[in-house]
């Protein structure tokens, strides 16, 4: 999975990260996160003021944002990506700038891209052709106002509103099983941060300003395309069904890059290993922490049934605080929550267990086990955010409770008849679009015309 690297390019990125150093920049952080736990809380206990102090800031931000607009114009090779909000060097955006990276045409595209923690990123390799920017930072409004391309997985800050002439690629990032965006329910609870309303208006927004958006298959365009509007905005023809870019490298992967993986890790050889990658709960979160989760899973039990044979890596979602403590399941339990690109987790993996969360739509293209620990499945399904797929259409058993969960994980290596021919049906319907070149194909048709 080694990058091709352009020749003329340099050995690392560059930084204009646009953030103060040393004890300041530290100073600052703290000063931030102090506030926003402050402002967090009140608006969970006050409507109104969430709505006050959310316009007062979007305000904020779109005046300081006008300036960089007023004093830039338009770079047509200026290419700006972003990831989980900046959160993370992975996913589609991750996958587009490596095949961009590689693809002579681009020799000279600047190439930027933005972290929460850009000097976190001053050693990737990968990152060599980038020039690497701070997340909500003044030179991070500078390039959006300038970027021609902004690619991005998740809904950028609301201020940044593309100009004329920018386009907008939202790749997302997964086909959904959870209702999104504007399929919440009118009425539902929404989640501790936004009503239903507020999530409707806010995926409309980010409708009207996407210029492109991602799709894996038809099912993907059909509720992706409702959950932001799209037949409502007249902008269908927006979607590019070509397959997610990110899935590429699970159609190309070598067993060298397994073990790779599994060393980096600190794997023990001649353990199975299963994947347990949970989402978060709408209706979980702390004003202290942000989204915590409750697992449901009795690990040291499971050790003690399993441990023999397997170990566990442990991937939470990345809205979900670090608030785990797995000292205690050292040897079995591997925390791989900071590992950033999860195609590394899925290619070591043997055996996939989640619950809403979207990674299983990618995992099937492994055609490996997956079960569904689904021990809320009536409450998350009724009273927080809804299912798009029956559950008789997932290819993987479900587990309402610990010993079910057992069970299945037992049963993982030989799965029914029954069972795999719903496996083939799952995939010919929800991947069949990646082969290893949708990168390619989204490329070409983003910037066909103007290579």
């Amino acid at each position: 999975m080694s990058p091709q690297t352009n020749p003329r390019t340099r050995t690392a990125p560059k930084l204009e990260v646009g953030e103060p150093r040393g004890l300041v920049r530290r100073t600052v952080r703290r000063a931030k996160r102090v506030a926003s736990r402050i402002i967090i809380a009140l608006s969970k206990r006050s409507e109104r003021f969430r709505h006050v102090s959310r316009a007062a800031l979007d305000g904020w931000r779109r005046a300081k944002y006008r300036k960089h607009l007023r004093e830039a114009t338009i770079d047509d090779k200026l290419i700006l990506f972003e990831s989980f909000q900046a959160r993370s060097y992975s996913c589609s955006p991750r996958a587009l700038y490596r095949a961009i990276a590689a693809d002579p045409r681009f020799n000279d595209y600047k190439l930027v891209w933005a972290f929460r923690s850009a000097r976190s990123y001053a050693d990737v390799g990968e990152l060599s052709r980038a020039t690497l920017v701070s997340f909500g930072s003044p030179v991070y409004n500078a390039y959006h106002a300038r970027a021609k391309y902004w690619i991005s997985n998740a809904i950028i800050p609301i201020h940044l509103i593309p100009r004329e002439g920018q386009v907008y690629v939202q790749t997302w990032h997964g086909t959904p099983l959870k209702r999104l965006g504007c399929d919440i329910r009118e009425g539902s609870s929404g989640n501790v941060l936004f009503s239903a309303d507020d999530i409707h208006a806010r995926y409309v927004r980010e409708g009207e300003r996407l210029t492109y958006l991602l799709s894996p298959s038809a099912f993907a365009s059909e509720k992706l395309g409702s959950a932001f509007a799209l037949p409502a905005l007249g902008k269908t023809s927006a979607i590019i069904e070509e397959g997610y870019p990110r899935n590429d490298v699970l159609a190309t992967f070598a067993p060298e890059d397994v073990a790779a993986v599994k060393a980096r890790l600190g794997v023990p050889e001649g353990k199975k290993v299963i994947l347990y990658a949970p989402t978060f709960r709408d209706n979980q979160h702390s004003s202290a922490t942000g989204y915590r989760l409750e697992l449901g899973l009795d690990f040291e039990q499971l050790r003690t049934d399993i441990g023999d044979d397997y170990v566990v890596l442990f991937r939470a979602h990345y809205l979900v605080a670090r608030t785990f403590d797995f000292a205690t399941h050292e040897g079995f339990v591997y925390d791989v929550s900071d590992v950033d690109d999860i195609n590394d987790l899925y290619i070591a993996s043997d055996v996939l267990i989640t619950d809403y969360s979207s990674v299983f739509f990618d995992f099937a293209n492994l055609k490996r086990p997956i079960v569904f620990f689904m021990f809320d499945l009536e409450d998350y399904a009724e009273n927080l955010r809804g299912i798009y797929l029956h559950t008789a259409e997932l290819p993987g058993p479900i587990a309402h409770d610990y010993d079910e969960l057992l069970s299945a994980i037992r049963a993982s290596g030989s799965p029914s008849p029954e069972l795999r021919e719903r496996y083939n049906a799952f995939n010919e319907r929800f991947n069949y679009l990646d082969d290893g070149h949708a990168s390619e194909r989204v490329i070409e048709r983003i910037f066909g015309s103007a290579l």
